[in-house]
């Protein structure tokens, strides 16, 4: 027996190892941070100048990786149903790496793109938030919601020191050397706590979810949630086929309801610097704007987390993108610094909830034994959508000389996806005769 297991044996009980899987998945989420559209925004104006693209062909790249993600999330999440993620993640992070070291070294923007594509977002789908949240929805049950959320808060600690971290970076460096010291934090964060700590399940290690003495069985949990909680769960060791799932009207309205909105988050993430600095305002400005958008994605996915503990999750839902609408709306109704950074402030408190939000509902609708075939089916449908936001942002803006209409429809997508938020319900799983 290896130390660590030894020292996370049934008898030692105070502290449930649960929450090493979490803090692991903190330092993935933060390496898997460095692969985002947000990070790559930084990279926006110098990389179209270099290479001599638009902002549109550009913003194409960023749809590509979101396809390319897409397409492989079902296989991926497979994979962690089958095998856990401890190889995968270690795996995963080496290949991202790998990408990051040779993107320093690009010529062309086919070179840039190919490696992106390849490297980069094979990598990134091993080791990201999916196959993170996954990991983590196996050890925990009534506690999800504030175990997903300390884990998701390593996005937004990387997005709080990312632009500042990224542009000082570039200032002294230059755009190709920063992405080789990507590559090497990347490796430092995620190899060594993945293969050293990572562990498939609970019941794996002789634990129950939460840390439980004894089995949690279906009629405790539904009794406490009732006791705690107006929303129903669902037997947690269903198992569901694809068909299945996809036959529910949960899969497709959860797939709908956040996907819309992932339409315009991704591409606000890739044109946020950019958009900022088009109003007049220095780089570091921009940064700082970033850097706000990211603390309270930092700041606020603990606090929803607990308020889904406590209220219906699809109520908390709603409540999240209602947020991020008035914070979008605000941020862009004038060019004054104030309103621009307080309606921001209120977007990134929206957007931390969906850091969360989502995961638990797939993983309370669809249970745990199949959750990462039936959420890597979802990410499939619902990246399918995003991959559209930053070449529509992109080729809008090309078009508009400006992002006013983007936005202003993203402020639509985020109030039709509060009203859906409020007719999502636990699908039923059909007996077999």
């Amino acid at each position: 027996m290896t130390t660590v297991d030894q020292a996370a044996s049934p008898s030692s009980r105070k502290f449930f190892y649960g929450w090493t899987i979490v803090g692991v998945g903190f330092l993935a989420n933060i390496a898997s941070s460095f692969a985002l559209a947000s990070t790559l925004s930084i990279f926006l104006k110098p990389l179209t100048a270099d290479l001599g693209i638009s902002r549109g062909v550009f913003s194409l790249l960023r749809s590509g990786e979101a396809i390319i993600g897409a397409c492989v999330a079902p296989l991926v999440g497979t994979l962690v149903d089958r095998h856990g993620g401890r190889w995968l993640i270690a795996i995963g992070t080496m290949v991202v790496a790998v990408g990051y070291f040779l993107l320093g070294h690009v010529e062309t923007f086919t070179q840039f793109a190919f490696v992106r594509l390849t490297f980069v977002t094979l990598g990134d789908s091993m080791m990201g938030s999916m196959v993170v949240n996954i990991v983590i929805a196996q050890w925990f049950l009534r506690r999800r919601g504030r175990a997903l959320a300390l884990s998701s808060m390593g996005v937004g600690f990387a997005k709080v020191c990312m632009p500042l971290f990224a542009a000082s970076l570039m200032v002294w460096l230059g755009w190709r050397p920063t992405w080789s010291v990507f590559g090497l934090v990347t490796l430092v964060l995620a190899v060594g706590p993945a293969l050293l700590f990572i562990r498939r399940s609970p019941e794996d290690m002789g634990f129950f979810p939460d840390g439980s003495q004894d089995p949690i069985r279906f009629d405790s949990v539904t009794a406490n949630q009732q006791k705690t909680s107006p929303e129903p769960i669902i037997d947690q060791d269903l198992v569901w086929a694809r068909g299945e799932a996809m036959r529910t009207q949960a899969f497709w309205l959860l797939v709908i309801t956040f996907g819309i909105a992932s339409v315009g988050v991704t591409g606000l993430n890739l044109h946020v610097f950019s958009y900022v600095t088009d109003l007049g305002h220095p780089p570091m400005i921009a940064a700082t704007v970033m850097s706000v958008i990211a603390s309270m994605q930092l700041a606020s996915p603990l606090a929803w987390g607990l308020l889904a503990e406590r209220i219906e999750v699809r109520v908390a839902a709603m409540l999240r993108f209602v947020i991020q609408a008035v914070g979008l709306g605000l941020a862009i109704s004038t060019e004054n610094l104030f309103c621009l950074y307080a309606g921001f402030f209120l977007y990134g408190i929206g957007l931390g909830g969906n850091m969360v939000l989502p995961e638990i509902l797939w993983a309370n609708y669809f249970g745990r034994r199949s959750l990462g075939r039936v959420r890597g089916l979802g990410l499939l449908i619902s990246q399918a959508l995003a991959a559209a936001g930053p070449p529509f942002f992109g080729f809008l803006f090309d078009l508009t000389h400006g992002y006013g209409l983007s936005f202003a429809i993203f402020g639509c997508a985020l109030i039709t996806s509060a009203f859906l938020s409020l007719m999502l319900r636990p699908p039923q799983k059909v007996a077999r005769v």
